[in-house]
């Protein structure tokens, strides 16, 4: 066979086995893409992926001119699934593999360096997890690894740096950690070298540093520390991007860096540094981006900074800057990005700034700035898309010309001191997006030119003096979402043209002066999530669609002359979270207006006319804290259901038509305030409120609740008032009250039936300020150490049985009369009582005697030493009416005992004073029919004992012959006592001397 010939059978034999070969590899692939796809989730967009088109025609797919398949790309798909069931081994030509963008999980297969061809492989954007396979590095040609934006954990694998070609390397925002970074050999052939977002931490990656040819390095947001190094400029003289924000290092920016030479993007923001804004920044010509914020630099700007004529965003915020805005700054004619807010900058806007005239986007909010706005400003920032000032002392008017930016989206000139009036020309701003002018003094009327802002989402004019009426043009705003207009003066009524706003979320207009009703479509086909009409003279009905969109969070309303029924809708608003209504008229049925609401927090519908009864539906309301449905007409009891609430904090009922008992269960809450006042509660307080140690306020008062005052309630160490009055309550006041030390504002339980004498525990309630007793049954005297209860303010103590002397204190010698009337034993220094017997004061002896006072104690009590002398001289008359008077004998036995040298008067007040109201601890002895007493009386008081005692042994003398007539008696006691008498003795009867 000629030899040519034979040359040419073995090409084409050659050429027949390479089209086979090819032909069997692209039929592996196509099956391996097929078995990998029915695996997926969300693969829609693979439905062209059938056997009956070929391979390198599927979407994603390439291949090379003899088909074998080179590059797989199927980014941004939102695929779901892993990679373990696609089978890598059917890709022996594949140079690129990008799946970025997908929703893919599970881990990296290691198999995956089957893929000996592979140069760029893009993993980033999915939910891959666990550990980077080591056998990535035997992908020898591997050129780009970009695997950012994953859940990859771990240490990066030390067989990465085999990888000969890399240049590409991206592992940024994932979870991996330090591990063996340390002995990272460098790597050489990288020029982008992205870690960001990661939990790197110790200092300056070595091996970085020492990978001579990186031009763009992000090591942000991990926890690095130390200083920055400043062998950087030799060690990685290429950089011209450099990110080394959000870490952890210490100590200046630095000089080093001036001498980088091409660096152009500069972000060193949030690091930890100090020592201000270094000058040589200004000898960096090249830069382009500059962040230095949310470092504590401190200092000033330095003026230099405007030599940086190429530079196009600079970010110095919330740097601790002492200083005022250099005018130098107006030469960064390139700059499009200015942010210097939250600084301690002072002085004023520099009109300079207007050969900023690329600018788009100032910031310059939350600092000390003041004067007025510049209106060049706005005539030479044509490209102007945000302008925020906010929280300043800027004043003046707002400038015209802000009408020039017919590309601006965001405005906030809100938190100043500007004055006058909106110009109408903000009207003009048709791409106005967001507009907060709020918290200034501006003046006049909303302008109607504000009807061409089609754009604006968010209207903010809160906390001004505007005046006049909401203009009906704001109904052409129809991309409002936010309209925000509380505390001015606007008046009249609300548009009908509101209703128009079909994307409006949030309606406040709150504190103004407006009237009228409220359109009835407002709120029809809306989601409305916030909606108040707080403190306004709307009148009418709410509108019955307010709610259509059972969107509704925050509901406020109150303080109007609103009536009639509320929206039905409100009761499926299962997302309401505030809810406030009082000070209205409603009616109806509160069990139709309310229901399950599982994020309620507040609820108050106080000083309506609403009927019906409480729902058990409420105990499904667990995050309530606050519920007031005081001054209404509901009826029933309060169900079981409430013990579920364990949230709420404040239950005020009072003012219903409610009954029954209150509910045990009202004692698991955690209440700070219980108000169940004025109602027609019935039985006993339940024992179980003392359960809760948080309750600061209970007021039961105006019920039939009866029993006794639980002595439970002592246990409520926090309790600042205690109201129980107008009950039915009986029995004692129980000492255990006085162990309430927290209780301030005010302790009633008037108007009961409550009996015995007062505690003197109740004297150390030394924080108290109003105290009500009135209207019982007490017996006794005030104790005097109520003089040591120094907060009081008030006090009444009327229309009891009490007797004695009224205790010292403002309190007490400054009220009037009306505290202590219908006590005829009461007296003391008030305008409208009777003096107390002052002789005891008058005695010139200063010393005091020992006198031990026996006092007899009875089934019932004490019985007082007045009483048995009334007794014993009753005793006396009961002699014979026919047998002479017998004078009483000087010469007696028992008057030889008692008699001392002067003569005086005492009352009863003065023994239970001396006693401390006959406590235990001057008790010295007990018998079979009384208690003996050890008190210390002044001689003069002693005398008085002992005279009084003299006279009813002289009338319990056996022989009645020689006991004393009435006669001698009187005139014995008058004797004494004719000093202090009001009336003539010839007037002066038993009853009189006796009382």
């Amino acid at each position: 066979m000629p030899r040519p010939l034979l040359l040419l059978l073995v090409v084409l034999a050659a050429a027949a086995a390479n089209a086979a070969t090819a032909q069997t590899t692209t039929t592996d692939a196509a099956d391996a893409l097929l078995a990998w796809r029915a695996t997926l989730s969300n693969a829609t967009s693979l439905s062209g992926w059938t056997r009956a088109t070929p391979a390198c025609t599927w979407r994603g797919v390439s291949c090379s001119s003899s088909a074998a398949v080179v590059a797989l790309r199927l980014r941004g798909l939102s695929l779901g699934g892993g990679l373990d069931a696609l089978d890598f081994a059917a890709f022996p030509a594949l140079t690129e593999l990008d799946l970025n963008g997908n929703n893919l999980t599970g881990g990296i297969p290691a198999n995956i360096s089957r893929l000996r061809s592979l140069a760029a492989l893009d993993l980033g954007n999915n939910g891959l997890a666990g550990e980077i396979p080591p056998q990535l590095g035997d992908l020898s040609g591997l050129v780009e690894l970009r695997l950012y934006n994953n859940n990859l954990a771990g240490a990066i694998p030390r067989q990465l740096n085999r990888l000969p070609k890399i240049v590409h390397f991206d592992l940024g925002a994932n979870f991996l950690t330090d591990g063996n970074l340390a002995a990272f050999t460098p790597m050489p052939t990288v020029t982008f070298m992205s870690l960001y977002l990661n939990s790197f931490n110790g200092s300056f990656p070595e091996f970085v540093l020492n990978s001579g040819n990186i031009t763009y390095l992000d090591l942000s947001q991990n926890a690095l520390t130390g200083s920055i190094p400043n062998t950087m400029p030799e060690k990685l003289p290429n950089l011209r991007y450099l990110n080394l924000s959000i870490n952890t290092f210490s100590g200046e920016i630095p000089a080093s860096i001036a001498r980088l030479t091409k660096l152009e993007d500069l972000r060193i923001a949030n690091t930890g540094l100090t020592g201000g804004v270094p000058e040589f920044l200004g000898s960096m010509p090249q830069l382009r981006i500059l962040e230095l914020g949310d470092n504590q630099l401190g200092g000033k700007i330095p003026p230099v900074i405007g030599k940086l004529t190429k530079l196009q965003r600079l970010d110095i915020k919330n740097a601790g800057l002492e200083s005022n805005l250099p005018p130098e700054l107006g030469n960064l004619k390139n700059l499009t990005f200015l942010e210097l807010s939250l600084n301690q900058l002072t002085g004023g806007l520099p009109p300079e700034f207007a050969g900023m005239r690329a600018m788009r986007e100032f910031g310059i909010s939350t600092n000390n700035l003041t004067g007025e706005i510049p209106p060049a400003l706005f005539t030479s920032w044509p490209e102007l898309i945000s302008f925020q000032v906010q929280n300043n002392s800027f004043l003046g008017e707002i400038p015209p010309e802000i009408g020039k930016l017919t590309k601006l989206k965001f405005l906030y000139l809100f938190s100043n001191k500007l004055t006058g009036a909106m110009p109408v020309e903000l009207g003009e701003l048709g791409n106005l997006v967001e507009m907060d002018l709020s918290v200034n003094s501006l003046t006049g009327p909303i302008p109607n030119s504000f009807g061409n802002l089609r754009k604006l989402t968010r209207l903010a004019l809160f906390f001004n003096k505007l005046t006049g009426v909401i203009p009906p043009e704001i109904g052409n705003m129809t991309a409002l979402q936010n309209f925000d207009v509380n505390t001015n003066h606007l008046q009249g009524e609300l548009p009908a043209t509101i209703t128009a706003l079909k994307n409006l979320q949030f309606f406040s207009v709150f504190d103004n002066k407006m009237s009228g009703t409220i359109p009835p479509d407002f709120g029809k086909g809306l989601a409305l999530q916030v909606v108040s009409f707080t403190n306004n003279s709307f009148s009418g009905e709410l509108p019955k669609h307010i709610c259509d969109g059972l969107k509704l969070q925050n509901f406020t309303a109150n303080n109007n002359n609103f009536t009639g029924t509320l929206p039905a809708c409100l009761k499926s608003c299962r997302g309401l979270n505030r809810v406030r209504l009082e000070g209205n008229n409603f009616t109806g049925d509160i069990s139709e207006a309310f229901g399950v609401h599982p994020g309620l927090v507040y609820l108050d519908v106080t000083g309506s006319k609403l009927i019906g009864r409480l729902s058990s539906d409420w105990g499904q309301c667990l995050s309530l804290t606050l519920l007031h449905l005081d001054g209404n007409r509901i009826s029933g009891g309060i169900p079981a259901a409430f013990g579920r609430m364990k949230s709420l904090q404040d239950l005020s009922l009072a003012g219903n038509d409610l009954t029954g008992g209150i509910p045990a269960v009202l004692g698991n809450l955690r209440l700070f305030n219980l108000n169940l006042s004025h109602n027609s509660f019935s039985g006993p307080i339940p024992v179980s409120l003392s359960n809760n140690p948080k309750l600061r306020k209970v007021d039961l008062s105006g019920n039939m609740l009866n029993g006794t005052v639980p002595v439970s309630i002592s246990k409520l160490g926090g309790l600042t008032l205690l109201d129980l009055s107008k009950n039915r309550l009986s029995g004692q006041i129980p000492s255990e009250l006085g162990n309430l030390a927290q209780l301030q504002m005010l302790l009633d339980l008037s108007s009961n039936s409550l009996s015995g004498t007062i505690p003197s525990n109740l004297e150390k309630l030394v924080n108290l300020q109003k105290l009500n007793l009135s209207h019982n049954e007490l017996t006794g005297s005030i104790p005097a150490g109520f003089s040591r209860m120094s907060s009081l303010e008030t006090v009444d103590f009327s229309y009891n049985q009490l007797t004695g002397r009224i205790p010292s204190g403002s309190a007490f010698q400054n009220a009037s009369a009306s505290a202590y009337i219908g006590n005829s034993g009461l007296c003391g220094d008030v305008q409208g009582l009777s003096s107390c017997d002052l002789s005891s004061t008058s005695s010139s002896s200063g010393h005091h005697k020992r006198v031990v006072i026996a006092t007899v104690v009875s089934v019932v009590g004490v019985v007082l030493l007045i009483v048995i002398i009334t007794c014993l001289i009753l005793l006396c008359r009961r002699r014979p009416r026919e047998k002479k008077e017998v004078e009483y004998s000087t010469n007696d036995s028992y008057e030889s005992l008692m008699i001392w040298e002067k003569e005086g008067k005492f009352t009863f007040l003065d023994i239970t004073n001396a006693t401390d109201n006959f406590n235990e601890t001057f008790c010295i002895g007990k018998g079979g029919f009384g208690s003996v007493y050890r008190a210390e009386l002044s001689s003069q008081l002693a005398e008085e004992v002992v005279f009084i005692v003299r006279i009813a042994l002289g009338c319990t003398r056996a022989n009645p012959e020689s006991r004393p007539s009435m006669r001698s008696v009187a005139q014995e006691i008058s004797a004494h006592t004719q000093a202090y008498l009001s009336e003539p003795f010839k007037l002066i009867t038993i009853s009189k001397l006796t009382d």
